[in-house]
């Protein structure tokens, strides 16, 4: 099978890439970056490619795996749309014979309140906290006749966002977080999300919506607790009130984008509202549909991430 993977330079394309490979399967790797080591595309051969630019020679394929896209909730939303939603109809355009896997995001559920073991149907909506959820709801709708995988929070080896994140909230003894640590949350690793991806690609079902996290949810309190002890570091997580971290998240925001700062405060409103409340999937229907067998949350082996 000829597949097609975007955003190979990145976290979750490269390792599909890398899966992918190992299944056998004739691999083309695409990506931002001009270059990137073999390894981390498990070997596939590698095209430069901007999805917003010039489109380079490609081959025919069977499948494109469409991991490409602004994964930022902070920058300019003309951007974010750009990258997420042309990108996604570039991509669509130029391939269209093959069956379109499209990776998008638990994002796209309502924001502005609590997410309890959502299922697919309950997104789009109709408002978002920031261009990322609403860039990422609408190219889902341009990818067409797709399979669309909605992940949370993902993490695992080679992670850029999650984890750093969380390590980056350390101040002294201390883990900032927001509200009391007793939400449960869907967590997804690279690992469960990767084989989603091979799922569809090979599977079944040639499209409809699915989420994709872990086979159980977490206390948040426990993951935040067991990212710490798998790292070595000696804090705790302290809980800023709700009411407290809501206004100064907004400052913060304020502050940095006068400062026309490159990267978001530690706290913003879109972290804020992942933090304090539930936010759940129901992975079912990618289950029963895909045949897919998710495995736990684990942060093992996250000292050497």
């Amino acid at each position: 099978m000829r597949v097609g993977v975007t955003g190979a330079s990145g976290f979750v394309g490269g390792a599909v890439c890398r899966a992918a490979v190992r299944e056998g399967w004739r691999v083309h790797a695409f990506g931002r970056r001009r270059s990137v080591a073999g390894t981390h595309v498990g070997g596939a051969p590698y095209t430069a490619w901007d999805l917003l630019g010039r489109r380079p020679e490609l081959p025919e394929l069977d499948v494109v795996i469409h991991c490409a896209g602004s994964v930022t909730d902070w920058g300019p939303p003309a951007a974010i749309w750009a990258a997420n939603v042309g990108g996604t109809r570039n991509a669509v355009a130029a391939f269209p014979g093959a069956r379109f896997v499209h990776v998008s995001t638990a994002s796209v559920y309502d924001p502005f309140r609590p997410t309890v073991m959502a299922r697919e149907e309950q997104a789009p909506v109709r408002r978002y906290a920031n261009a990322y959820g609403a860039s990422k709801a609408t190219a889902e709708r341009a990818a067409g006749r797709a399979i669309v995988l909605r992940p949370h929070a993902v993490y695992g080896e080679g992670d850029t966002t999650l984890l750093p994140r969380i390590l980056g909230a350390v101040r002294g003894s201390r883990l900032i977080a927001v509200g009391d640590g007793r939400p449960r949350v869907s967590l997804t690793s690279v690992h469960n999300l990767v084989q989603a991806c091979l799922r569809a690609a090979d599977g079944p079902v040639e499209h409809g919506v699915f989420n994709v996290a872990d086979a159980e949810p977490v206390v948040l309190d426990d993951a935040l607790r067991a990212v710490l002890a798998e790292r070595g570091v000696d804090a705790e997580p302290y809980y800023l009130p709700l009411g407290l971290a809501g206004p100064l998240s907004a400052l913060a925001e304020t502050a940095f984008r006068l400062l026309g700062a490159a990267r978001p405060p530690r706290l913003t409103r879109y972290a804020v509202g992942h933090l304090a409340v539930e936010r759940t999937l129901d992975i079912s229907a990618a289950q029963d549909r895909l045949g897919w067998r998710p495995s736990p949350t684990s942060f093992a082996g996250a000292a050497h991430w």
